[in-house]
C-alpha cells in the first residue's frame, strides 16, 4: 500500500484527523500510524514553524510516497472554510535591499533577477475545494499592514509551515498537497480568533484530508 506522511503543526490539528485510531510513538516528533482507504498513514505532529515542519518531512519522508499537510491558517481576504493549497510561497525568504524586500523561491540564490517564488502542489484530484496560494513564514501575522503586503504576492492565506513542506518535498522528489482551514483574518483580533476557532477549523481541514486520502 502507498505510504502517506501527513504533517500537522499542532496536536489539535493532528488529533482531528482520523480521530481515535492508530498506534502512537511519542518520540521527539510524535506520530500516529494507521491504515485507511488502502494507504499506510503516518500522522506527525511537527510543532510550529518552518524548521519544525521541514525537519519532520526530512526525517519521516524517506519512506513516504507523498507529503500531505493538514491544519489551520489565517485569511488574507479569503472567506472562512477549507482550501486546497495549489501554491505556496515562503514570504520571509529573499533579499533585503534599500527600501525593498525581494522574494525568491526558497533555496534559490537570493540575488539577480527574481523569478517565480512559489512551489506548486500536485494536481487537485477533484475535491471541489477553492484553490489558494498560501504565504508561509516564521511569524504569526496579526497586522493588517503585514497582511496587505502578503496579498501583494498573490496570497490569500497565511501560515507558518506549508511553504517549508513544499520545499522539502521538492528536495525529496515527492509530490505534496496541503489542505488548511481558516481560523482568523490576520488582524489585531487574530490571537483570540485563532484560539476560539482552532478546534473547529482543524476538524474542517481534517475532514477534507480524509476525503483526499479516500480519492488517492
Amino acid at each position: 500500500m502507498p505510504n502517506l506522511l501527513i504533517l500537522a503543526a499542532l496536536p489539535e490539528e493532528a488529533e482531528a484527523l482520523f480521530p481515535g485510531t492508530g498506534t502512537r510513538d511519542d518520540g521527539p516528533i510524535p506520530i500516529r500510524r494507521l491504515a485507511a482507504h488502502n494507504h499506510n498513514l503516518t500522522i506527525a505532529t511537527t510543532g510550529l514553524g518552518k524548521v519544525n515542519a521541514a525537519l519532520a518531512a526530512g526525517l519521516l519522508g524517506a519512506d513516504a510516497d507523498m507529503l500531505l499537510m493538514t491544519g489551520t491558517c489565517g485569511a488574507l481576504g479569503a472567506a472562512l472554510g477549507a482550501y486546497w493549497l495549489a501554491e505556496a510561497i515562503q514570504h520571509d525568504y529573499g533579499a533585503a535591499h534599500p527600501g525593498a524586500f525581494r522574494r525568491y523561491r526558497a533555496g534559490d540564490w537570493p540575488m539577480g533577477e527574481a523569478g517565480e517564488a512559489h512551489f506548486t502542489a500536485m494536481p487537485d484530484p477533484g475535491l471541489g475545494l477553492p484553490h489558494a496560494r498560501i504565504a508561509s513564514g516564521d511569524s504569526f501575522v496579526a497586522c493588517p499592514a503585514a497582511a496587505a503586503d502578503l496579498q501583494s504576492l498573490g496570497a490569500t492565506l497565511v501560515d507558518m509551515e506549508v511553504g517549508a513542506v513544499a520545499q522539502a518535498a521538492g528536495r525529496l522528489g515527492l509530490p505534496w498537497a496541503a489542505i488548511k482551514a481558516v481560523t482568523d483574518e490576520a488582524n489585531d483580533a487574530s490571537g483570540g480568533d485563532f484560539q476560539a476557532n482552532l478546534i473547529r477549523a482543524a476538524r474542517t481541514a481534517a475532514q477534507e484530508v480524509e476525503r483526499l486520502v479516500a480519492m488517492l
